[in-house]
């Protein structure tokens, strides 16, 4: 039972799936290792192999064996609980019946997984190196360490009881030796031998030299233990790090796991192994100075690393609102009871968050509803302060440099508190800071503020002075953030492709020409949202937000499905649909105001020749009137998707359906979109919705932008109101470009080449857009 013995004691401190995994439930059970366990070690399971037929028989001998013994051990069990258990796994082990090579398999390498988790230290690996933090894929530590170290402390503990059991013995011995030197004991009334002085004699010093050399171990291991627990709490508290960073990125729309469960174990089993340390530096009788101050130090950095803002407030605050945020100790269960745990939260700007060790004498924020007691709950060991209705009252903020914004400033949340560990006496001062977070007055500065917040999640580095992130940053990482919270967003798995993101960087960086690479290129700050876009009244942020804000709430199915071509230049545009029939078109968000999708579409000119043609932005206020499948449906100039897919085909999923029966005794209407002019006489250069019933009254007409490729006309152009029709609809020029005849080449140097833009549908396909070569 030795092997069983030196595992029931390791088995306390291994984690529940360790155990789960080690001792399948179904099959070989914890209890069976236990009630069988000189029965199972006495049998010679490493002669069995699955390839090895001729041991089966001896295998299904082993089988019937035991549960024959599990059945005998049920009967006789007097614990009602154990009795049903044993029958149960009884029966469950007659699903080996067919197949008993598996079962003494099983059994076999249950047995190497025991021995391997009880090996000597000689025998294991040295430890992995830290993982470096914010690089790469972070891992948990390995658990391997941990369990190395429980055995570790075990083998203290182990040393310490025969060291005494030893000391015992050897006070005994010299008590003796001591009662033969003074001749008070005889043998029959005889004087002892001499001999017999000798041996007793030899025999204390071999006990000495044994204690001694065990306390010269014993120290040995505590040096081993305490250096073993420092590269073991520095791995977890990189992983906490790491975890913070994760958490962060989500904001970008990085995947992130928030389960702390696992690194809540750590923390309590780090916790637990320094305080059986400190207890066995105690046991000596000659102090340590040095590991007990090594283990104090470990112990209070465990301790006041423990704390974690595990659902982080808005990182958009707008003051006088409420919010709510949840703060959970990694160490509940540790904490000492009988008093309880207070936390307390305030405002703190970006100076004070740079010195957090210094106290605070400045209020910059006032904070109602700030405190929250440290609650645990038994259902799901998680120890938690919820802040459920925190607001700012208001808000002091610090002098702003130069052309600074409020929305550019910012703070962030401080929680502290002190909290007393089980077996410490002294309380420790524990503080947390929250992610960066800005603080607003109106709803109208949310979309600036979040901004700043992208920026600083986006190109923050990990272990950075707060809140400090660079002026500039190259393209590539600017447009992997784009697409990353793009997909978030709009909750989809369709990215943005090559030609969306190119389009992007020509808007971001003025360059609507330009056809290189655009990955090293550095975006300021300013670019990203502080200047306006040149001939626009917004940033590039403000128009990108608007966009992501109409697709998730109105395009999203679309999207997915690629039947949006998306970002798209005019240019590139007139590239691909200059050779495509007459109704052919796609669709593109608009570059010319905010939150808005167009349809660009092929017509016939006045004069022969073909022309391209940009209905007026679609936007949100648009598609809640009427969808955007509804729309296509009712504009017949356009009939075929970019390429050549028939618009009935690819939006048919999207139509409406009409009513058709009178509802509460009103006869139905439905709202149709009508290019051209008043009496049904269609041109290209009027769009009109018309909102139908009995008459074709109150139509609106919408402005078309034809375009060809030689010429290109601002998109602020003055429109010039036309008079209006007899149907008292509105009518309003478009804007007109040179026409092209369907012969007409496009030079290099005027815009971007358009062989990998062949577009394909496919109704279930992610993208409709693939390339060509």
């Amino acid at each position: 039972m030795a092997q069983w013995s030196r595992m029931s004691q390791l088995i306390q401190y291994l984690p529940v799936h360790t155990i789960n995994d080690l001792y399948p439930t179904a099959t070989l059970a914890i209890e069976v290792r236990h009630f069988l366990s000189d029965w199972i070690e006495a049998q010679r399971w490493e002669e069995f192999e699955l390839d090895n037929a001729e041991q089966e028989a001896n295998a299904r001998a082993l089988l019937d064996e035991i549960i024959i013994l599990l059945q005998s051990y049920s009967q006789h069990n007097a614990n009602v609980v154990d009795k049903m258990k044993l029958m149960q796994i009884s029966r469950n082990m007659g699903i080996f019946q067919q197949q008993p090579l598996q079962f003494a398999v099983m059994v076999r390498d249950t047995l190497r997984k025991e021995r391997d988790l009880l090996r000597p230290t000689s025998q294991v690996d040295n430890p992995p190196q830290c993982p470096q933090y914010g690089t790469g894929e972070l891992k948990f530590p390995a658990m391997q360490d941990v369990d190395h170290l429980v055995l570790r402390v075990l083998e203290v503990q182990n040393l310490r009881q025969t060291i005494h059991d030893l000391q015992e013995e050897l006070n005994w011995e010299r008590q003796n030796f001591e009662l033969l030197n003074q001749g008070t004991m005889q043998q029959n009334g005889l004087e002892t031998p001499v001999s017999e002085i000798n041996r007793l004699q030899k025999h204390i010093q071999q006990l000495e030299y044994s204690v001694n050399t065990m306390a010269t171990k014993r120290f040995q291991l505590l040096m081993e233990c305490v250096d073993c627990l420092d590269q073991c709490q520095a791995r977890l508290l990189s992983r906490l790090k790491a975890w913070r960073c994760e958490q962060y990125k989500a904001t970008i729309g990085h995947p992130f796991d928030d389960n702390l469960n696992i690194l809540q174990t750590w923390c309590e089993q780090l916790c637990g192994l320094n305080g059986k340390l400190r207890q066995e530096l105690m046991l000596i009788l000659d102090p340590i100075p040095e590991l007990q101050e090594r283990l104090g130090h470990l112990l209070q950095v465990l301790v006041q690393s423990s704390l974690v803002v595990d659902k982080q407030p808005p990182q958009v605050i707008k003051t006088q609102s409420k919010f709510s945020t949840t703060v959970r100790y990694l160490l509940g269960e540790k904490v000492a009871p009988g008093r309880p745990v207070v936390l307390r939260a305030q405002v703190i700007n970006e100076l004070q968050a740079r010195n957090l060790s210094v106290i605070l004498s400045d209020n910059v924020g006032e904070v109602i509803n700030n405190t929250a007691i440290l609650e645990h709950n038994t259902a799901t060991k998680s120890t938690c302060a919820t802040f459920r209705n925190m607001s700012i009252k208001k808000i002091k903020r610090a002098d702003r440099k130069g052309s600074e914004s409020v929305t550019e400033e910012k703070f962030a949340l401080l929680f502290s508190t002190e909290i007393t560990i089980t077996g410490c006496d002294t309380p420790y001062k524990i503080q947390m800071i929250s992610l960066p977070l800005v603080v607003i007055v109106h709803g109208s500065q949310d979309n600036n503020a979040l901004a700043t917040i992208i920026w600083d999640c986006a190109f923050s580095e990990p272990d950075r002075v707060p809140f400090v992130v660079p002026d500039r940053v190259p393209w590539k990482l600017m447009c992997s953030t784009l697409n990353s919270k793009f997909i978030s967003e709009v909750q989809t798995h369709h990215t943005l492709h090559h030609y969306n993101q190119h389009f992007l960087a020509q808007k971001m960086f003025d360059k609507p020409d330009f056809t290189g690479d655009f990955s090293n290129m550095m975006v300021s700050w300013p670019q990203f949202n502080k200047e306006v876009l040149p001939g626009r009244l917004f940033t590039f942020w403000q128009w990108f937000e608007g966009v992501m804000d109409l697709t998730k709430k109105h395009l999203r199915t679309y999207w997915s499905d690629g039947l949006i071509f998306g970002f798209i230049g005019k240019q590139h545009l007139h590239l691909i649909l200059k050779d495509r029939p007459n109704g052919t078109f796609l669709l593109r968000f608009s570059d010319s105001e905010i939150g808005g999708i167009t349809i660009a579409y092929v017509s016939a000119a006045e004069h022969g020749g073909q022309m391209i043609q940009n209905i007026r932005p679609f936007t949100k206020k648009d598609l809640e009137i009427r969808s955007l499948g509804d729309h296509i449906r009712d504009i017949n100039d356009i009939t075929s998707l970019y390429p050549d897919f028939p618009k009935h085909d690819v939006f048919k999923k999207y139509y409406s359906e009409p009513q058709t029966s009178p509802i509460g005794g009103y006869i139905p209407f439905s709202l149709r979109t009508k290019l051209g002019k008043e009496d049904g006489s269609v041109t290209p250069n009027v769009a009109n919705m018309s909102h139908h019933s009995d008459s074709h009254h109150n139509a609106a007409g919408y402005p078309l932008e034809a375009a060809s490729v030689g010429s290109v006309v601002p998109y602020g152009a003055t429109m010039a109101p036309v008079a209006e029709s007899a149907h008292n609809s509105v009518g309003f020029p478009m804007h007109q470009y040179q026409q092209f005849n369907s012969s007409e080449s496009i030079t290099l140097d005027q815009m971007e080449t358009s062989e990998a833009l062949v577009v394909e549908f496919s109704p279930n396909a992610a993208s409709a857009f693939t390339d060509d070569g």
